[in-house]
């Protein structure tokens, strides 16, 4: 579904927003480069300072709150930086710790509604443990109920990222459950953009720890899940527009 003209300008005003607001707080650094300011000038290098420093939290100053506006036109409700409940089952626990076991030996394969249902099972048996779950990047709810905790990823994450990636979703599940045990809930990683376009994302493929079908949504994927068909595409319009 093509976003309305008012829809547009709104996307538009947010990206504009969460840049000004990110020109306003930058702060350049201190720190002195005399090769690089000979051989390229200190404006391209106060320049080259803050797209390194864009780069860096694209994610918080741009993407949270885009994907936030876009939620909202096809979504019941849609929040940023939300917290998760504090508690997971010691039973609950040690049925993450065997699935994160089984994954890293490659003696399983990732099957996320299996997973979620082997959680599901223990979510309140055992002793309730106090944890510190990582703040949700965010939390879509749908018509039908469903919430969505989306944890959003740079473009090229390091390998050695990918099991704390995947502990995280199965915590935030586990969590919920524990406090919910009948909550719609999924659990997923979205990466903004696909930087081997025009082949496949593959990054994930080598790695053996996400369910690609039912934790990952990469480019259109998510925020054509967000704003709806052909989102993405006219997403990428807004920013050139605003640029």
């Amino acid at each position: 579904m093509a976003l309305t003209k008012k829809q547009k300008e709104d996307i538009q005003q947010v990206i504009a927003v969460s840049l000004r607001n990110k020109f306003q707080r930058y702060t350049p650094e201190s720190d002195a480069k005399p090769f690089h300011y000979r051989l390229l000038g200190k404006d391209r290098m106060a320049l080259f300072s803050f797209i390194q420093s864009l780069n860096t939290t694209f994610g918080t100053s741009i993407f949270e709150p885009v994907a936030k506006s876009m939620a909202l036109l096809q979504h019941a409700d849609a929040l940023t930086q939300q917290t998760v409940e504090n508690r997971i089952s010691s039973e609950a626990h040690l049925t993450i710790q065997n699935i994160m076991d089984g994954l890293s030996t490659a003696t399983i394969n990732p099957n996320k509604p299996k997973e979620t249902q082997l959680i599901k099972n223990v979510c309140q048996k055992g002793e309730m443990k106090l944890v510190k779950p990582t703040k949700v990047d965010l939390k879509v709810i749908g018509h039908d109920g469903t919430i969505y905790l989306i944890d959003i990823k740079t473009a090229k994450p390091n390998s050695g990222e990918f099991k704390g990636f995947k502990r995280t979703l199965l915590e935030w599940l586990a969590a919920s459950l524990a406090s919910n045990p009948n909550v719609k809930m999924q659990t997923l990683i979205a990466i903004p953009y696909n930087p081997y376009t025009p082949r496949p994302y593959a990054r994930w493929t080598m790695c053996g720890m996400l369910d690609l079908q039912h934790e990952l949504k990469v480019a259109d994927e998510f925020w054509d899940f967000l704003g709806g068909a052909g989102a993405y595409m006219e997403l990428l319009a807004c920013v050139e527009k605003v640029g």
